[in-house]
């Protein structure tokens, strides 16, 4: 919640105020501990599907996607056959790639995006984002359904949509997440976790730096808390159309 009228205290009643909040912020430190832990814990499962990708050299298997690496992070891009760009929240995610990239390659982990638009379609649209990390079509693949990000359309009519680890209501065909796995020394590929919803806010950076400023988010109470989000070559054009709308 923003704070529209705060008070304005001493410098000594703000520093108490603000050795309390600090408790709290230990505590949910300790709990994303504990979590992270007991997420790691979790038994994994053998990918028995061979997957194969489309991608800039050539088919890729999921196991190529490690690219000589033990660890996978796939970001499943909500872009789908026939859409004339990707969406633009997981394009803010995605924002977040390249800059990791070069240290999640330090600690044994390749990143990818997965989606099911045609690779020309993919990389259309990556050229103009100006993005570098490695995006790959499962279009063709059983991929984003066995994974809970893709649906058909039957199922969003009937809005039993298996999403999240339970049946809901959604409302377009593909759906955001991350998912990670990892290799073994014999090749073999596990599912190790995935993560839906909000927790795909593990990939917005962003995000945390909002949190720390005086006014937070500051998404208000709308339905779709993120509809603020362009793509980063439309803020000036948003911007722009939003002057022009006040001037009116």
């Amino acid at each position: 919640m923003t704070n529209t009228n705060p008070a304005i205290v001493s410098r000594e009643q703000w520093i108490a105020q603000r050795e309390t909040l600090l408790q709290s912020e230990k505590e949910l430190t300790r709990l994303r501990d504990r979590i992270a832990s007991e997420r790691r814990a979790l038994p994994w499962v053998r990918v028995e599907k061979n997957y194969v990708f489309d991608g800039l050299g050539g088919p890729r298997t999921l196991a190529d996607l490690f690219e000589g690496r033990s660890q996978l992070l796939v970001q499943h891009f909500m872009f789908g056959p026939g859409w004339a760009q990707g969406c633009p929240s997981c394009s803010y995610m995605a924002d977040h790639t390249d800059a990791m990239n070069v240290h999640l390659k330090q600690r044994d982990i390749a990143i990818v995006a997965i989606s099911r638009a045609p690779l020309a379609d993919i990389e259309r649209f990556r050229q103009r984002m100006g993005w570098k990390f490695t995006w790959v079509s499962s279009h063709g693949t059983d991929f984003n359904h066995d994974f809970g990000v893709s649906f058909t359309r039957e199922q969003v009519e009937r809005g039993e949509v298996p999403y999240n680890y339970q049946v809901q209501a959604f409302p377009v065909e593909e759906a955001p997440g991350v998912s990670a796995f990892c290799k073994n020394g014999a090749g073999e590929v596990f599912h190790t976790y995935s993560t839906y919803g909000r927790g795909v806010e593990v990939m917005m950076g962003t995000y945390n730096m909002l949190d720390l400023a005086p006014r937070g988010r500051d998404e208000g109470d709308a339905p779709n808390r993120m509809q603020w989000v362009r793509h980063h070559d439309r803020y000036e054009q948003a911007r722009a159309a939003a002057g022009a709308c006040c001037h009116s």
